[in-house]
C-alpha cells in the first residue's frame, strides 16, 4: 500500500466488503491490530467493513522519528481513510487509541461518523502534571530501551490498572502477551516518549466540538474510570456505558458485553 504515511509499513487489516460502512480500530498501547480479531469477525458478518492498522511503533508499523504524536497520527489516519475510500468512518479506540479518535473526531471531523471511545482521556489539562508525566513517561522509555522488551513488558502487566487481568481465561492471557511481545522494545519506547498522555495536547476543552454519535465504554472496576466519564460528560450528547465486572479492558474482560454494546450502536444508522 502507497499512503506517504512513514509508519505505516504494511497494509493496514482492511477486511470485508469495500461498499460496506466501514470502522476503524484503534488499539492501545503495547497492543496491535490484532487485537480486535475477535471482534472483527462479528461486525462483518454484520455488514462492516473493518480496518484495523498497527499503530506508529507498534506491530508491522514503522517507527518515525518524529512522526508517532498523537496529533500527526489522527492526521495520517485521515488519509489513510480518505486513501482507502473509506471516510466518514465509524471509529473505535480504547486508551492510546481512544485519545488518537478523540483527537481525529475533533481535527477532521469529515472522516468520522460514529465513535467508541473505549476506556479514554482527554490527556492532562493541568501544564506542571502534564510536564511531570511526560518526564516519567521518558524515564519509562529510557528503560524500556536499557532492559528490553520481556522485562519491560513483565513490568507493564503488574500495572495497577490491569490487576483485574488476574481473572482472565489462562489462554487469553498468554494470547494477549504474545501481542505484546511481538512489538520491539524501541517501537514502544518512541511510541511512549511521543505519543504518551504527558506529550500529547489536553482535549478537554475541545470535546464539545465533538459533534457526532459517541459511545463512552468504561469498566465499572477500572481505578481511572473517571477519566472516561469526564470524556463523556464533555461530548454532547454522548452516551457513557458502564460494564459490570471489567476493569481497564472491557473489550477482553466482557468480550460479548462489549461486542453486544459495540454492534447495537453502530448498527442504529442502518436502524
Amino acid at each position: 500500500m502507497t499512503t506517504g504515511i512513514d509508519w505505516l509499513a504494511v497494509a493496514a487489516r482492511d477486511e470485508g466488503d469495500p461498499r460496506d460502512p466501514a470502522l476503524l480500530l484503534l488499539h492501545g498501547f503495547t497492543g496491535a491490530g490484532s487485537v480486535w480479531a475477535g471482534l472483527t469477525a462479528g461486525l462483518r458478518r454484520k455488514g462492516f467493513r473493518t480496518i484495523a492498522p498497527d499503530l506508529p511503533g507498534h506491530g508491522h508499523a514503522g517507527i518515525p522519528a518524529k512522526s508517532a504524536s498523537v496529533e500527526r497520527t489522527a492526521d495520517d489516519l485521515a488519509g489513510l481513510l480518505d486513501h482507502l475510500g473509506a471516510s466518514p468512518a465509524r471509529v473505535l479506540g480504547y486508551s492510546l487509541g481512544a485519545r488518537i479518535a478523540l483527537r481525529l473526531a475533533i481535527a477532521h471531523p469529515d472522516s468520522v461518523a460514529r465513535l467508541v471511545l473505549e476506556s479514554p482521556s482527554a490527556g492532562i489539562a493541568d501544564a506542571d502534571m502534564r510536564a511531570e508525566r511526560r518526564a516519567t513517561d521518558d524515564d519509562l522509555a529510557d528503560a524500556i530501551e536499557r532492559d528490553g522488551l520481556e522485562a519491560f513488558i513483565d513490568r507493564w502487566e503488574r500495572n495497577p490498572v490491569f490487576a483485574t487481568h488476574a481473572a482472565l481465561d489462562p489462554r487469553l492471557a498468554a494470547h494477549q502477551r504474545e501481542i505484546r511481545l511481538r512489538n520491539t522494545a524501541r517501537g514502544l519506547a518512541q511510541s511512549l516518549r511521543l505519543s504518551g498522555q504527558g506529550a500529547m495536547q489536553p482535549l478537554h476543552d475541545r470535546l464539545a466540538q465533538i459533534h457526532v454519535p459517541t459511545l463512552v465504554v468504561a469498566g465499572a472496576l477500572d481505578p481511572v474510570r473517571a477519566r472516561a466519564e469526564e470524556v463523556a460528560a464533555g461530548i454532547p450528547g454522548a452516551r457513557l456505558a458502564i460494564v459490570a465486572r471489567a476493569g481497564h479492558t472491557p473489550h477482553l474482560e466482557r468480550a460479548a458485553a462489549f461486542r453486544r454494546l459495540v454492534i447495537d450502536f453502530l448498527q442504529e444508522d442502518a436502524a
